[in-house]
C-alpha cells in the first residue's frame, strides 16, 4: 500500500510511475462520439485521408486516460490530486488503437504557500507514453499538496 504524501515528502527530481492501460478502437470512437465528434476520431476510413493517416484518439481522451493513470499511480498526495492548473499541454503524436499508455510524474518545483501555511503548490511534469516509449502527451501541472500537521 502506498503512503499518502505531504509536501515535506516531496523533492524536485522525484519521479512517480503509473501502471499501463490499453486503448482500443471502440473506446476511441465512444469517447469521440460524446465529446469530440470529428471524422479522424470516429471513422477508420475517413481518418485515413487526414493528416493522422488512420484512427486517432482525441487529445482530450488521452488527457482523461492520463488522469486515470495518475490517480492509480504511486503519486498519492494527502487529500487527493487537487489540480490548480495545467501549462504547456502538448500532444506530439497521436494515440492509436492498441496503444498501451503509461504516465510518469516528475516533481519540478515545490512552493509552500505564504498565505496558507497548511499547504503548498507542486509543479510537475506529466508525461504519457505509448508502448514504444514515445511521448503522446506532456504537460506541466500545478497540484495543491497539504503540509504535514505540526
Amino acid at each position: 500500500m502506498t503512503t499518502a504524501l505531504y509536501l515535506e515528502d516531496l523533492s524536485p527530481g522525484q519521479r512517480f510511475a503509473s501502471a499501463s492501460l490499453e486503448l482500443d478502437a471502440d473506446a476511441i470512437r465512444e469517447f469521440a462520439a460524446r465529446f469530440d465528434p470529428q471524422p479522424f476520431h470516429l471513422d477508420d476510413e475517413a481518418a485515413r485521408s487526414t493528416l493522422f493517416g488512420g484512427l486517432a484518439a482525441s487529445g482530450w481522451h488521452t488527457a482523461s486516460l492520463t488522469m486515470r493513470l495518475l490517480v492509480d499511480s504511486d503519486f498519492k498526495p494527502v487529500g487527493g490530486m487537487v489540480g490548480a492548473g495545467i501549462d504547456e499541454l502538448r500532444w506530439p503524436r497521436p494515440t492509436r488503437p492498441g496503444d498501451r499508455l503509461s504516465a510518469e510524474i516528475e516533481v519540478l518545483e515545490i512552493t509552500p504557500s505564504r498565505s496558507k501555511p497548511d499547504r503548498g503548490m507542486v509543479r510537475v511534469l506529466i508525461t504519457t507514453s505509448n508502448q514504444q516509449g514515445e511521448t503522446v502527451q506532456s504537460c506541466i501541472g500545478r497540484i495543491l499538496v497539504w503540509r504535514r500537521p505540526a
